[in-house]
């Protein structure tokens, strides 16, 4: 597996981890305090969602910006750069969030964390299961390969 298909794969995991949280924190947060409830819910899912998807985005950027090489400034540029971005858009988005009175900030702040948990885990397990090697360039005994 490359490293734009895992994080392809860990976008799209994203996109349906994201979708469930949606759902059910919305369903709870319309029957704990009706309409501000279920906003918070779909507003904290959405942010949660941006952030989520700009990691693997960053990394695709970044994998090409480093011309294949993840040890190049331009790879390290560009995820480090969406890592700040993705920084000031969320202390930027929960102070504005913080003081609207059309939403639960107790739901909103729940389905953050949510968001941000599931987020972790879907790029724990995306990125265990793609048996990515290791090392490169290295020949063990018994491999047959032509020089």
């Amino acid at each position: 597996m490359t490293v734009s298909q895992v994080a392809k794969r860990a976008l799209l995991v994203g996109i349906a981890v994201t979708s469930i949280i949606a759902i059910v924190a919305s369903t709870a947060g319309a029957l704990v305090s009706e309409l501000p409830g279920m906003l918070g819910a779909l507003v904290g899912a959405g942010l949660g969602f941006a952030l989520l998807g700009l990691t693997p985005l960053s990394i695709i950027w970044g994998f090409r910006l480093g011309k294949g090489d993840v040890l190049s400034p331009g790879f390290f540029g560009a995820v480090l750069g969406t890592w700040l971005v993705k920084f000031v858009v969320f202390l930027a988005g929960v102070f504005w969030l913080g003081d609207q009175e059309w939403l639960d900030r107790t739901v909103l702040f729940l389905t953050i964390v949510a968001s941000v948990l599931g987020s972790l885990a879907t790029d724990l397990v995306v990125v265990a299961k793609s048996r990515m090697p290791y090392v490169s360039d290295i020949s063990l005994p018994g491999d047959t390969t032509k020089d």
